[in-house]
């Protein structure tokens, strides 16, 4: 794997993005034969879970440009937030310890007894981790992540923050390109869907697709499958990475283009907690697709897309493409939950 910088111009753009080539791209796009059968129209998934192996999923597409940017402005301390089995903090542990950058994990939660999933990863990166009671870091996170870089820059360290799941406007590059290199993929293939749809749990990766689809002209609905805050807060936080997006990197994009779909209707009890119904799709789809998806994101999304089918709220009768963000580590982590909801 190659982690050389370079730029990434866009035609739409005045300003280049600096990027890293951290992921293993592009990853596939393949047809679920046996979901698509039960379905009654193609679903296709594009593998981004297979992004890297330790790596894998979404957030290394984003990190490409986080980190990157980390670089050029001369960080040597990464410092990031996240759930206790966050997906993103997992990845950005492992890099930046592949990039040489000390690494500082502020997460949500009480560290637990044993660490597994993601915070053992998390742990064997090296990651230094500081654990907040989930009340107090969501109402201090803002005051939480200012004080540990200010703690840095007391020892002379230069900090560079990335929010939750590098959801921001440096983020939006990886998955408005990302856009590009599905359009390539649906060439290839001489499929033309109708819908993309992805799980959503800090708008990044929803933010990306939604503006990709419209600079590469793509005529495809992007919907995101909410799997915390409901349709307003989405609604409005993929509009503010896009708006953020535009303005600093001054690129020629009408946002009264973008159409931003949410769906919240499978959140469940909260964020990363699933219920039978979830673990049942996990199990079925990977029984009949050896397709591992996770109960956070992508098995509620999945979940999702799947009722909505049967239940006639995807419009049209074309081909899907479901894009897997990843988080089988996670998977992991819940083994106690799987096994009760199997009874």
């Amino acid at each position: 794997m190659q982690c050389c910088l370079k730029e990434q111009l866009s035609p739409f753009s005045m300003k280049e993005a600096p990027r890293l080539n951290l992921a293993h791209l592009p990853t596939p796009l393949q047809l679920l034969p046996s979901i698509s059968e039960q379905a009654g129209r193609n679903i296709w998934v594009k593998r981004d879970d297979l992004t890297g192996f330790s790596i894998s999923g979404n957030k290394v597409r984003k990190l490409e440009y986080s980190l990157a940017k980390a670089k050029q402005e001369g960080a040597d301390v990464v410092i990031t937030c996240g759930g206790i089995q966050s997906n993103h903090c997992r990845a950005t542990a492992i890099l930046g310890a592949k990039l040489g950058f000390k690494v500082h994990l502020l997460l949500r939660g009480d560290e637990p007894e044993q660490p597994d999933g993601n915070l053992f990863l998390d742990q064997l990166a090296g990651a230094e981790i500081s654990y907040f009671a989930k009340r107090y870091y969501q109402a201090h996170l803002d005051f939480i992540a200012e004080e540990t870089c200010e703690k840095y820059r007391r020892e002379g360290r230069k900090p560079y923050f990335i929010p939750t799941g590098a959801s921001d406007a440096v983020g939006v590059w990886g998955y408005a390109n990302a856009a590009a290199e599905l359009k390539e993929d649906f060439a290839r293939l001489e499929i033309q869907p109708e819908h993309i749809l992805c799980a959503t749990g800090s708008g990044g990766t929803q933010a990306g697709l939604t503006a990709g689809v419209v600079m590469h002209r793509m005529p495809a609905q992007v919907t995101g499958y909410a799997v915390c805050d409901d349709e307003a807060w989405f609604v409005n936080k993929v509009n503010t990475d896009i708006h953020d997006w535009i303005e600093e990197y001054e690129l020629d994009l009408d946002l009264g283009s973008l159409d931003i779909r949410v769906r919240d209707a499978y959140i469940g009890e909260g964020y990363a907690i699933a219920g039978k119904a979830v673990f049942d799709t996990i199990t079925q789809v990977f029984r009949s697709e050896a397709l591992l998806l996770d109960p956070v994101y992508s098995g509620k999304a999945f979940y999702g897309m799947l009722t909505d089918i049967s239940e006639g709220k995807i419009e049209g009768e074309g081909d899907i493409v479901f894009v897997h963000t990843g988080g089988a580590f996670g998977l992991f982590a819940q083994r106690q939950q799987w096994q009760k909801s199997m009874g």
